[in-house]
């Protein structure tokens, strides 16, 4: 369960920076919240997806996807670590050596139980306050995705459920099947 684990009332990203590499944590508007491992299921999904995006990126010289863990830095109070996010060939720049220096065109979340009040709510706020284009997320035991286009706040631009085909103008002629991710 993705939950608060601090002890102050502000963490700024250089106490980010000092803590402990064997758990996972994400910096939201200040308050240090640990991340625990994912489920078999959230990782298969992911897996899946990673792969479709991977190979079209490449084969379509887009730009670069990466997996979690892969920090964001927003500023110095809100750093995470989406499940997937993508940068355009165009805004290569923003790729450091240790993180991600600003918005990714796409970030993708899988929702769990115990992650969906911070990926649903205080993330996606985050996201779309800091400038990020398309938000995807996947819900694996509704077996929905919810794709969010950027306008200063997030708007539902796709609501699709199994049986459906996701698809997105950042990638032309890539079709993702719902039954295949979630089967």
């Amino acid at each position: 369960m993705a939950r608060p684990a601090q002890k102050k009332d502000k963490y700024t990203y250089e106490d980010y920076l000092r803590l402990p590499e064997d758990k996972r944590y994400e910096l939201i508007r200040g308050e240090l919240v640990m991340v625990p491992a994912p489920k078999t299921k959230h990782q298969r999904i992911s897996l899946r997806l990673l792969r479709l995006l991977s190979d079209y990126v490449e084969k379509n010289n887009a730009g670069e996807i990466f997996p979690a863990p892969t920090d964001v830095y927003f500023d110095d109070e809100n750093v995470v670590q989406p499940d997937i996010l993508f940068i355009s060939k165009e805004r290569q720049e923003i790729i450091t050596e240790d993180n991600i220096k600003g918005a990714p065109d796409l970030v993708v979340e899988i929702v769990s139980p115990s992650s969906a009040y911070y990926d649903l709510v205080k993330k996606k706020k985050i996201y779309a306050r800091f400038g990020v284009k398309e938000y995807w997320a996947v819900d694996p035991e509704e077996k929905t995705v919810e794709v969010y286009l950027s306008a200063d706040v997030f708007k539902v631009a796709q609501s699709l459920s199994e049986g459906d085909s996701l698809s997105s103008a950042m990638f032309p002629g890539l079709s993702v099947d719902l039954i295949e991710l979630f089967k």
